[in-house]
């Protein structure tokens, strides 16, 4: 159990099962030591009973021989009272020490035998003394002592009972009171086993929630720092350990994000090739007009000439805008929030991803001027430029790419759609998409939704998706309208 516990925690949680299991030794070690020295009482109670019981029988016989002596005067009945009385004293002075203590007895015990003894002797010598008399003065003494030694000798077998009897009681009441301390004990450590089987398990589970909640977070994309908890326990170090997690996660997502923006770009290359041969073929045409005037010693045609330089500027700066997207859309930079036109950086991904859109398929456009949001325009431009190279991919010409944003005063948000007429998700992959590196295409990274979704989750918005088989695809993003300060990172 220790062990399953220290692999949750290492501070607070194994101090206390520590301090448990220290004050569970010490609690059997003195309930060991108390009942130890209750077992030993008994011991002593029950040898000092059996030697009692002996000391009994030896009573009895003397009883007996004395009856026995006294109705037939025999000398052999005689001499056996005597030996039992001596047996019976040496039996209280074996069981009773010589500093006066009595092993397995208690007070009572005690002055019952040393009365006992002293009735033994005083029995002794009145029944020795009939051995003195013979003839005539033996009948006359026998009958004049009879009465005294009967009385003795009741007296004698009464006080032997009795000890026997307190011995009895005395050992029953070792046995009670040994019973009555273990249950106590017993209900003691139950209790303290209890309040520190509650106490480790709510710390244990109260870690364990952190962590459900912590994982939960992560996997829903919220890669925001956890807030440490305001205690000095292993609870903290979890949520420490959690936190780098999550900044490993989310470098190592800027890493995958990097990897698919270049990827991206290998798309694209292509087209912006081709995007770019259309002007430069405009400017060296305008260029071979004007050399083979300049050759053959034409006058110049000023207004010719003008059309031609104004016609080479602008497909000069057609290409250098082109030039500008591409490198604007590859180049690393911090992630930062500005109040931008959402008109514009959709615009700026159509242009893009303009030239890799098969003949038969047209992108349309539908974003009001006057949206404004807190964006990131790179980031959000290869959220855009996502979405639409895979709906590119599902539409079968003809098709649709319809790119629409509306204001949602009351809600305070903006819903940017991204739809196509393609052939659509299946219900059951729905719930997948935006995993990472899951696919339905039979090339591809599977990064490009989940780059999409992580995007979209650092911008404090949220993306649904709308699908049906041969019915096309419609993504929904949710963007807050306020709530983020100009350059914030």
């Amino acid at each position: 159990m220790y062990g399953l516990i220290s692999r949750f925690a290492s501070g607070k949680i194994r101090q206390i099962v520590l301090f448990g299991m220290i004050l569970s030794i010490m609690g059997f070690s003195v309930l060991g030591g108390i009942s130890y020295q209750y077992l030993l009482q008994i011991e002593e109670a029950l040898a000092l009973a059996e030697v009692v019981d002996d000391l009994s029988s030896d009573i009895l016989e003397i009883r007996r021989y004395e009856k026995n002596y006294l109705l037939y005067a025999l000398e052999e009945d005689y001499v056996e009272t005597l030996r039992f009385c001596d047996r019976a004293l040496d039996i209280i002075d074996r069981i009773e020490p010589p500093e006066g203590g009595l092993i397995g007895a208690d007070r009572q015990g005690l002055e019952t035998l040393s009365r006992l003894k002293a009735d033994l002797r005083t029995y002794k010598e009145s029944f020795s003394r009939l051995g003195t008399f013979r003839g005539a003065d033996e009948v006359t003494q026998v009958d004049a002592l009879g009465p005294t030694l009967r009385d003795q000798g009741k007296e004698l077998v009464e006080m032997v009972r009795s000890f026997v009897v307190n011995q009895r009681e005395r050992i029953l009441g070792i046995v009670g009171t040994l019973k009555h301390q273990l249950s106590v004990a017993i209900a003691a450590f139950l209790g303290v086993a209890t309040f520190f089987s509650w106490l480790v398990g709510r710390r244990i589970f109260g870690a364990l929630r952190i962590i459900e909640s912590s994982a939960r977070q992560i996997v829903q994309g919220n890669f925001e720092p956890l807030p440490l908890p305001d205690t000095s326990d292993e609870t903290r170090g979890v949520v420490k350990a959690f936190n780098h997690m999550i900044e490993e996660l989310e470098r190592r997502q800027y890493q995958l994000l990097q990897e698919k923006k270049l990827a991206s770009l290998g798309v694209l290359t292509s087209g912006i090739a081709h995007q770019l041969n259309n002007p430069l073929n405009n400017i060296s045409t305008s260029c071979q007009i004007l050399q083979e005037d300049l050759r053959e010693g034409l006058p110049p045609d000023t207004e010719l000439t003008g059309q031609m330089l104004d016609n080479i500027y602008q497909e000069v700066s057609r290409s250098r805008d082109i030039v500008k997207g591409l490198l604007e859309f590859a180049r690393e930079t911090e992630f930062c929030l500005k109040d931008v036109a959402l008109q514009q950086v959709v615009q700026r991904a159509v242009t893009l991803v303009s030239s890799e859109v098969p003949t038969g398929v047209r992108i349309v456009t539908d974003i009001p001027g006057d949206i404004r949001l807190p964006l990131d325009s790179q980031r959000f431009q290869e959220v855009l430029l996502n979405l639409m190279i895979n709906a590119i991919h599902a539409i079968t010409p003809p098709g649709t790419i319809t790119l629409s944003a509306r204001s949602v005063p009351g809600a305070g948000e903006v819903l940017l759609q991204v739809s196509d007429t393609g052939s659509g998700i299946p219900k059951e992959y729905l719930g997948r998409i935006f995993d990472p590196f899951f696919t339905l295409k039979e090339t591809g990274t599977g990064l490009g939704l989940s780059v999409v979704f992580g995007i979209i989750k650092k911008h404090g918005g949220k993306v649904d998706v709308d699908s049906s088989p041969g019915q096309g695809t419609c993504f929904t993003i949710h963007l807050p309208q306020g709530g983020f300060e100009e350059g914030v990172s």
